[in-house]
């Protein structure tokens, strides 16, 4: 079994040390560095190559946002105790593949980080909802044209399916999925798979859930 290696963003030292003794008990996460700003946290990425970086949002010296924005290629899931609808959407459109709250259960955090490192869109129930709310009541100018088959993989990626789940769905190559995940983002002038499922519902591409 090949352990997903996690790196830990956070100024605060004790909530460090505290997730590492969380995860420690996981068998298959493995902690590889702790970074105490944005900044530190883009530079160790860079040369330890980690899996997920789990990021904190607000960090004196740089934040989570700008940190995930620089990070692009890299999977983020941001952990915080802001459930704003403003620091949701700003992380989201950096690039965040995932946003969890504080008080989010260690398993369920364990559960996240495997999700993502799947390739997976990972949201807490509570800022899922307040984003879809957020999406629904926004104004937002009509993105350019997706094709048929970019709108498809998209609404699979919302459904939670990996790339190569999508590929199988759609009888095509996981390279062709991320090919049209990236065109769609292009169009969508987002980055990452998170970002351009909900600019796609925003701009009534997509169906929101429940609709």
């Amino acid at each position: 079994m090949t352990a997903i290696r996690v790196l830990l963003a956070d100024d605060h030292p004790v909530v460090r040390e505290g997730l590492r003794g969380m995860l420690a008990a996981e068998p298959d996460i493995e902690i590889v560095g702790e970074a105490a700003s944005g900044p530190e946290a883009v530079a160790l990425a860079g040369r330890l190559r980690p899996d997920v970086v789990l990021m904190d949002l607000r960090m004196p010296g740089g934040d989570g946002v700008e940190a995930t924005r620089r990070l692009a290629g890299t999977t983020v899931v941001v952990l915080t105790t802001y459930d704003s609808d403003t620091d949701i959407l700003r992380a989201v459109e950096a690039g965040a593949a995932g946003y969890l709250l504080k008080d989010t259960p260690r398993a369920v955090i364990a559960d996240r980080l495997r999700a993502a490192a799947r390739g997976e869109t990972v949201l807490a129930p509570a800022v899922a909802g307040r984003l879809f709310g957020r999406m629904r009541s926004a104004q937002a100018p009509r993105a350019e044209q997706l094709t048929e088959r970019e709108t498809e993989v998209l609404a699979l990626a919302a459904r939670g399916l990996t790339n190569a789940q999508i590929g199988r769905e759609l009888s095509i190559g996981e390279a062709t999925v991320k090919t049209h995940l990236l065109r769609a983002s292009g169009k969508l002038g987002v980055s990452g798979r998170t970002a351009a499922v909900t600019r796609a519902m925003e701009t009534g591409a997509l169906p929101s859930p429940g609709t």
